[in-house]
């Protein structure tokens, strides 16, 4: 049975008076609607939330406040989902309105949660309709215009395809309405074969996403191995063209699986917040992956991060390397200033400063190799 996520950007919903694209919303719900007669499992992922709440209360640009931005989704995010809701069960598909967070993705119970109701809704042939929750998300609204938690879900469910809709044909060698001679990508099976190519983070005046999110969404998807396509979603004929498997948008060929999605999630998209540097014998045992990092292989705290964030794990700097180079990501059990206290010291010792304080600055289950 094929199993799909199908993402659209603020830019394929909305206009950029954030006036819903009816036209385009009832093309894609077509598609949807004979994917789903033919038997496939659907989840679609939305943006446009605060795009719709812009438009209802009138307001002239994007906000840029966090709180401002939550109300926007808040107006915007029922409003959204009704049309989805109305255009699928003219086309007789029950749909389901489901709000995650990134939280949602990592934390093992909410993760097993999110799994366990996104499969029963698919059992019972009902079409998830996924958002970010912006109204209760507590890190800043920042995550690719839902492109990562598009992966995330994929990931998440084990999909077949990703397909990421935005406003352009796909991935270009440059912005192509910057650059007359820029050319598509058809195929990416090395990325960094991308590395030379001008992919930055021009959005659309609704959306918080741009390309290189969403490059990073397929990177983060091919290496759960889930082939991920970028098409133009307000084209009609594009999106059931990529579902016909035809030369269409941008492919992105699946690699073979080498982390767990908690892992492929803290890689990719939780933020750093600092730097941990360590010595020689901790940078064998991260690089071996049998061992947990403790504050005893710690010479150097870098930034101002808490207890749960995410860090940089890097090694000693060197003459080719000033700042030393990054070996891998972790979350830190410690806050910065704790850390700074018992840095270089072994459990017993760091015991008598910290009493509650466990042995591993980040253990290895929260680890991920650069």
């Amino acid at each position: 049975m094929r199993r799909l996520v199908i993402k659209l950007g603020s830019s394929v919903v909305a206009d950029s008076e954030g006036t819903p694209r009816l036209d385009v919303l009832a093309a894609v719900c077509d598609q949807l609607a004979r994917l789903h007669r033919e038997g496939a499992e659907v989840i679609v992922v939305t943006s446009g939330a605060i795009a719709r709440g812009m438009a209802v209360m009138n307001l002239p640009q994007r906000p840029t406040t966090i709180g401002a931005l939550q109300a926007a989704s808040a107006v915007g995010q029922g409003k959204l989902y009704r049309i989805y809701d109305e255009l699928l069960r003219e086309r007789e598909v029950t749909s389901a309105q489901v709000l995650l967070t990134f939280f949602d993705m990592s934390a093992r119970t909410h993760y097993l949660n999110a799994r366990q109701t996104l499969s029963t809704l698919l059992e019972w042939r009902v079409l998830p309709v996924i958002n970010e929750n912006d109204t209760t998300a507590t890190d800043e609204i920042s995550f690719g215009d839902n492109d990562f938690l598009a992966a995330q879900v994929a990931v998440l469910i084990a999909a077949d395809e990703l397909i990421l809709m935005t406003d352009i044909d796909g991935l270009f060698t440059a912005d192509p309405r910057l650059h007359p001679d820029a050319h598509i990508v058809a195929e990416v099976n090395d990325f960094a074969a991308l590395d030379d190519m001008e992919i930055g983070h021009t959005t659309s005046p609704l959306g918080s996403g741009g390309m290189r999110s969403k490059v990073v969404a397929a990177e983060m998807a091919t290496a759960a191995g889930i082939p991920t396509v970028i098409c133009n979603g307000v084209r009609a004929p594009a999106l059931a063209a990529v579902l016909a498997g035809e030369r269409e948008g941008t492919r992105f060929a699946a690699r073979e699986a080498r982390y767990s999605s908690f892992k492929l999630w803290l890689k990719y998209a939780k933020p750093s917040r600092g730097t941990l540097v360590i010595d020689a014998g901790a940078v064998r045992a991260v690089r071996e992956g049998s061992a947990s990092l403790l504050p005893v292989g710690v010479v150097e705290v870098i930034g101002d991060f808490d207890a749960g964030d995410a860090v940089d794990i890097a090694e000693l700097p060197d003459d080719d390397h000033a700042r030393g180079r990054t070996l891998a990501k972790g979350i830190c059990n410690y806050t910065a200033v704790e850390l700074r206290r018992v840095l270089g010291l072994k459990s017993d010792a760091v015991r008598e400063i910290l009493p509650r304080a466990t042995d591993e600055a980040v253990h290895r289950d929260y680890l991920v190799l650069d």
